[in-house]
C-alpha cells in the first residue's frame, strides 16, 4: 500500500512540474502545478458525445484503458515494501495489462472511422510492438542478476554492494526512462503539443473522444507516466538508507525526472517519422547490452 499511497502523491504534481519547466524555459510564467488537475476536473464534470458512427467498442475503450493502468499500478512496489499483488512473473502481468489498454484505445480509435486516427492507431501499435521488447530484456536481465522473477523480490534484492550492480541499476533505470517516453508518447517519439494531425500518435488517437472519457484518459496518462518512472526510482534508490529518507529521495526524484521531461522537450526537436523506429529499437540495443554484462557477471556463457 506504500507504492501505492507514494504514486498517488506523485500524480499530483508530477504533470504540473513538467508544464511549469517548460513555461520557465520559453519564458512565460506558466500555470500552476496544479493546473492539469483542474481541466482534468473541469472534463470530468462534462457528459460524452458519441459519433452515430461508432460502436460500443468505442464507449468503453477510455473506461477499460483507465482501468487497466490502475490495476497495472497495483503491481508496481516501493523497494522492499511489496506492492498489493506480487506474485512470481507479475511483471508479465503488469506489461499486459498495459498491452490490453492499448489494444482498446486503438480498437476505439478505429471505430469512429477517423482516416487520421487510423494513423495514429497504426503508429500507437507499432511503436508499441518495437518498445516491448526492451521492457522484458530488461527484466529479464534484473531477474538473472537477483535470482528472482517478482518486482518485489528483484528490487528488494538489488543491492549496491559492488561496482556491477551500481552500473546494472544506473542503465536498468536509464532504460526505464527511455521506454517511458514512448509509453507515455513524449518527445522526440511524439509532441503532446502540436495540432498536426499528420504527426501525432497518442493525441490524434483520442480526438473523438470528450468530457468525462477524455478526463479519464488523461488521468490514466499521468498515472503510467508515473508507474514507470517509479519503477525507474527503484532502480536508483539505495536500500541501506532509512525508509523515511528512500520515501524523501523518491519524492525528490520524481521531481528531477519530471522536470527533466520538461527540459527536454524544451530544447529537444521530434524525431522524424522515419527515425522513430531506429530510436525505440536502440533502447532494446542497450537493454540486451545491460543482459549481456549479466550474462557475463553470473558466468553463464
Amino acid at each position: 500500500m506504500l507504492s501505492l499511497g507514494l504514486i498517488l502523491v506523485a500524480c499530483i504534481y508530477f504533470p504540473g512540474v513538467i508544464v511549469k519547466v517548460k513555461a520557465f524555459f520559453s519564458g512565460r510564467k506558466g500555470p500552476g502545478v496544479l493546473q492539469p488537475w483542474y481541466d482534468i476536473a473541469r472534463l470530468l464534470k462534462k457528459g460524452s458525445v458519441f459519433s452515430t458512427s461508432s460502436s460500443f467498442i468505442f464507449q468503453i475503450g477510455a473506461p477499460v484503458y483507465f482501468s487497466t493502468v490502475i490495476i497495472a499500478g497495483l503491481f508496481v512496489p516501493f523497494e522492499e515494501n511489496a506492492a498489493l499483488f506480487s506474485f512470481t512473473g507479475d511483471f508479465v502481468l503488469f506489461a499486459y495489462m498495459l498491452g490490453l489498454g492499448r489494444f482498446l484505445i486503438i480498437l476505439s480509435a478505429l471505430d469512429v472511422s477517423s482516416g487520421f486516427e487510423g494513423m495514429g492507431a497504426n503508429r500507437e501499435a507499432f511503436y508499441g510492438m518495437l518498445i516491448e521488447p526492451a521492457f522484458f530484456i530488461l527484466l529479464g536481465a534484473l531477474a538473472m542478476f537477483t535470482g528472482y522473477t517478482s518486482f518485489h523480490d528483484i528490487f528488494a534484492n538489488l543491492h549496491y554492494d559492488n561496482y556491477f550492480s551500481v552500473i546494472i541499476a544506473v542503465l536498468a533505470g536509464y532504460v526505464l526512462g527511455q521506454i517511458t517516453l514512448v509509453e507515455t508518447s513524449r518527445l522526440p517519439v511524439d509532441d503532446p503539443l502540436t495540432h498536426l494531425e499528420l504527426t501525432m500518435v497518442h493525441e490524434v488517437m483520442v480526438l473523438d473522444h470528450s468530457g468525462f472519457d477524455l478526463g479519464i484518459i488523461k488521468t490514466a496518462n499521468n498515472i503510467k507516466f508515473v508507474l514507470f518512472s517509479t519503477l525507474s526510482a527503484n532502480c536508483l534508490i539505495p536500500q541501506s538508507l532509512s525508509l523515511g529518507i528512500r520515501i524523501g529521495i523518491f519524492l525528490v526524484l520524481q521531481v528531477f525526472f519530471a522536470a527533466g521531461i520538461g527540459w527536454l522537450e524544451s530544447f529537444r526537436s521530434r524525431n522524424k517519422m522515419a527515425m522513430n523506429a531506429q530510436y525505440i529499437l536502440s533502447v532494446s540495443a542497450i537493454a540486451m547490452i545491460l543482459i549481456f554484462v549479466v550474462i557475463i557477471i553470473k558466468n553463464r556463457i
